[in-house]
């Protein structure tokens, strides 16, 4: 594409499309479908033991010769693990998220790896660019997943305005209008999460894939705001019993305990009733199985369509 070139430049990829790093969900084989697609394919390591990790990390490489990143969530307990895995496999690029990456950036910026720290504020993102980082991925509360309070529409140019290296936007992106809004808002490139679920690489089970496929525009709900690590997902019995604990007072770990262990009940089990299937508003865009290289493709060049529209009316 002719924008997004300090983010295509700095990654090493053809589309400034960095996938998203969904627990559970972004594993090897999908990682390697978006890297050979020309975006970035991403690993999360989540919770996943430092074992499991180093094997899924092989075995994109044995899938793909282009750039591939892997995402640390720092309020993982095996976070530390994830950066030491990392730095044995010398991955490409870090996404972080849930917390400050500075042992991210002082233990693999020295070996060559960029490191994109996933921020919802400007506050965080001013933080991290004095600590090192490349970019900066701010994610609006369309996300899917973990969220913070403010929406795309707001944070990414506010972001853009706080710091000096490229922003990548993320939530309520799914297809080329919503890069291109992105890119109006300052933006350099976006992460997309949701959308790839639906990619026929993703491995999540099909009853997932379904959930997102039938969404409506009012299908996701947020759970868990009295935990302090409010969630989006599509709605369904488990939220409706997050609602009623929520509603009744509920303690804080009462709250946790219900969600503990829901989203591997969704995505492996294929449990779409009591299971956290976590997607973004977005899911009512999403209408059908693509591979990932036609989804980027897809994306990019409805992009360079509007963005060209919008140009000859000057």
């Amino acid at each position: 594409m002719r924008l997004g070139k300090r983010v295509t430049e700095l990654l090493g990829i053809d589309y400034p499309i960095v996938q998203g790093g969904m627990a559970w969900v972004a594993e090897a084989e999908l990682a390697a479908a978006v890297s050979n697609g020309g975006g970035l394919g991403i690993v999360a390591a989540a919770s996943m033991p430092p074992e499991l990790l180093d094997k899924e990390l092989k075995k994109v490489r044995a899938l793909t010769d282009r750039p591939f990143g892997v995402n640390i969530m720092l309020m993982s307990p095996t976070a530390s693990d994830a950066i030491e895995v990392a730095a044995a496999n010398r991955v490409p690029v870090a996404t972080t998220g849930a917390g400050s990456p500075g042992k991210v950036l002082e233990r693999l910026k020295p070996l060559g790896t960029k490191v994109v720290p996933v921020v919802p504020t400007t506050a965080l993102a001013r933080r991290v660019e004095r600590q090192g980082a490349d970019a900066v991925i701010v994610e609006g509360c369309e996300a899917g997943g973990h969220i913070g309070e403010l929406t795309t529409m707001v944070a990414t140019p506010l972001v853009v305005d706080a710091v000096d290296i490229p922003v990548i936007a993320a939530g309520g992106i799914a297809d080329g209008r919503g890069m291109a809004a992105a890119f109006a808002l300052g933006a350099e490139g976006v992460q997309i999460g949701t959308r790839f679920v639906c990619s026929s690489e993703c491995r999540v089970h099909e009853n997932y894939k379904l959930a997102i496929l039938n969404a409506k525009d009012r299908s996701s709900a947020v759970t868990g705001r009295p935990t302090g690590h409010p969630v989006r997902c599509i709605r369904n019995k488990l939220t409706s019993q997050f609602d009623h604990m929520e509603i009744s007072g509920a303690s804080v770990e009462d709250i946790e305990a219900l969600g503990a262990g829901k989203l591997r009940a969704a995505v492996v089990d294929g449990d779409v009733d009591f299971g956290s299937v976590m997607a973004g508003q977005i899911a009512a865009m999403v209408s059908r199985i693509q591979p990932a290289s036609e989804i980027i493709e897809e994306i990019c060049r409805e992009a360079e369509e509007v963005l060209s529209r919008l140009g000859s009316l000057k």
